[in-house]
C-alpha cells in the first residue's frame, strides 16, 4: 500500500488544478499557431508548444513533491527514455513509487479547441522494471476545459475505494460532487459505442470491423434507419470519461494490432491509460484485446490496444462477436 495514499491524492488533484489553470492562460494569450508549433518528437508522439506550458508547471510541483516521497517520474518530455527520479540523488531502485503522468491528453484538439483534453497522473509502488498498470494504486484525471467552457471536471480513485468526481464552476470557483455512473444499458442499440480510428492508416479496416460489430449484434443497417453512433474523441482520458458519464457504451481501440504488420500510425501508451483504475472503480470493464487484465509497464513507449464495455451486460453482447473478427481478420490469433 502506499504511504498517505489521501495526502498524495490531494497533492497530485492540486497540481492538477494548476497545470490546468496555467494552460487555460496560455490559450487565451497565445495564438493557434504559437501553441501548434512542433518542438520535439519523443516517446512515439509529437510535442508541441502547448505541452512545454504544462511540463514546466509538472517539473516545478513534482520537485516539492519529491520533498515527501522518492519516486520515478515517467512523462514525455524527461529525456529520451521518459524518466526522471526524484529527489535529486535517489537511484531508481530506491525509489518508494513509480508515477506516471500525461499532462496534456488530448493536445491536438484542445491547441484547436475542438475538444477539451485531460491531465491524467497513475501511482503505483515502485517494483522496478516490472511495474505495471496493474500495479496503479491512486489515479486522478482533470479536464482543461475549451475556453468557451466555463465547467470542467475531474475524477479520481484509491484503489479499493471506489471512483469520485467533481464539477467546478470556472466562474464561481463552486465545487460540486460529480459521482461517475457508467450507463446501465443492456444493449448498444441507440447508443455510442466505437472503434477509435483517429488517424490516416487503417482506418478502412477498423471502420470495417466496426460495421461488422453492429450488423452481427444489432442487424443489417436500413434505409432511415440508425442503429447506433459513434463519437471519435482524440483523448483517452476523454474517452474513458464519456464511458465514466454514461456517454458511451462500449470502446475499442486497436490501433497496435494493426501496427504489428502494416502502417497504423501513432498509438496508445500507458501514459494515456494510466488512470483507467478509476473507470474499474466505476464499475467499468476494461481489458486488453484478448480479454486481459491491462498490464502494460509504466514507460512512455509500448503501443496499447484497450477495449472497454460499460457494464457486463453491453460486454456480455459485444465481446464474443469482436473477439471473432478479430480473429477472422488476422489481429488476434
Amino acid at each position: 500500500m502506499i504511504r498517505n495514499a489521501q495526502t498524495l491524492l490531494e497533492r497530485i488533484r492540486a497540481i492538477h488544478a494548476e497545470i490546468r489553470d496555467e494552460v487555460l492562460i496560455a490559450t487565451q494569450q497565445s495564438s493557434l499557431e504559437q501553441l501548434s508549433a512542433i518542438v520535439a518528437e519523443e516517446g512515439g508522439d509529437t510535442i508541441f508548444a502547448i505541452d512545454r506550458v504544462s511540463e514546466e508547471v509538472l517539473l516545478r510541483h513534482f520537485e516539492q513533491l519529491g520533498q515527501e516521497w522518492s519516486f520515478v517520474l515517467i512523462a514525455e518530455g524527461l529525456g529520451e527514455d521518459g524518466r526522471a527520479v526524484f529527489p535529486a540523488g535517489t537511484s531508481p531502485e530506491e525509489a518508494e513509487l513509480r508515477i506516471i503522468i500525461d499532462p496534456i491528453d488530448g493536445t491536438r484538439g484542445l491547441m484547436y479547441q475542438k475538444r477539451p483534453a485531460w491531465i491524467l497522473t497513475g501511482v503505483a509502488p515502485n517494483r522496478g522494471e516490472a511495474t505495471s498498470l496493474a500495479d496503479i494504486e491512486i489515479a486522478v484525471q482533470t479536464e482543461i476545459p475549451l475556453l468557451k467552457q466555463y465547467l470542467s471536471d475531474s475524477f479520481w480513485a484509491i484503489e479499493g475505494s471506489g471512483a469520485r468526481g467533481e464539477r467546478l464552476d470556472h466562474f464561481t470557483g463552486k465545487r460540486e460532487p460529480l459521482p461517475p455512473h457508467p450507463s446501465q444499458a443492456q444493449t448498444i442499440a441507440q447508443g455510442y459505442g466505437s472503434i477509435a480510428r483517429f488517424f490516416p492508416g487503417g482506418r478502412a479496416e477498423l471502420a470495417a470491423i466496426d460495421d461488422e460489430v453492429i450488423e452481427q449484434t444489432l442487424g443489417p443497417t436500413r434505409a432511415g434507419k440508425v442503429l447506433a453512433f459513434e463519437d471519435q474523441y482524440i483523448s483517452t482520458g476523454g474517452q474513458l470519461s464519456e464511458m465514466m458519464m454514461g456517454h458511451d457504451r462500449w470502446i475499442a481501440d486497436l490501433r497496435p494490432l494493426l501496427a504489428t504488420h502494416r502502417r497504423a500510425g501513432l498509438c496508445c501508451h500507458p501514459y494515456d491509460l494510466c488512470t483507467e483504475l478509476i473507470a474499474r472503480e466505476a464499475g467499468i470493464l476494461l481489458t486488453d484485446e484478448r480479454g486481459e487484465r491491462l498490464r502494460a509497464p509504466l514507460d512512455v513507449f509500448t503501443n496499447m490496444a484497450w477495449i472497454g464495455y460499460a457494464n457486463q451486460a453491453i460486454a456480455r453482447q459485444v465481446r464474443p462477436v469482436l473477439s471473432a473478427l478479430l480473429r477472422q481478420y488476422g489481429l488476434v490469433e
